[in-house]
């Protein structure tokens, strides 16, 4: 059975929406900042840090995209953005954009540590609320 951690962008994050170009761009700079780390201790990290390749299907396009890798250690990621409606404890209710990041069936036990990885990464960068594939919740997002 697939699981699930979301990425939500609540009212104090550092961005109110996001599309999945803007993800894409996240991931790329993660890519380059664990290459330079690589760089700096003169070893592939960079490889390590992300054996992924970014794909898109034509029925996601502009929805989802997912990280397939052909080392035997991993297997794929979704990724996907959408918005939710939220009810505010005054009573109102607001659109709520957040990222899901799904592990398929037949994933490994590094795609659920890469993708926590990746979660992290996300959540910090846009001070975001991290629901996590156990159900745990992380506050990025400055709070009061």
């Amino acid at each position: 059975m697939a699981e699930n951690a979301y990425i939500k962008l609540v009212s104090s994050s550092a961005k109110k929406e996001i599309n999945i170009d803007e993800v894409k761009e996240l991931f790329h700079y993660y890519k380059s900042i664990t290459a330079k780390t690589g760089d700096q201790v003169d070893w592939e990290f960079g490889e390590a840090a992300f054996p992924y390749d970014i794909k898109e299907t034509t029925e996601g396009a502009g929805k989802w995209f997912y990280l397939h890798s052909d080392n035997d250690r991993y297997y794929a990621i979704l990724v996907g953005t959408d918005k939710e409606t939220v009810t505010a404890e005054n009573g109102e209710a607001f659109e709520q954009s957040y990222i899901q990041v799904t592990l398929p069936e037949g994933c490994t036990f590094g795609d659920k540590g890469k993708a926590n990885e990746f979660c992290k990464f996300l959540a910090k960068k846009l001070q975001a609320e991290l629901h996590l594939f156990n159900g745990r919740v992380m506050y990025y997002n400055p709070r009061k």
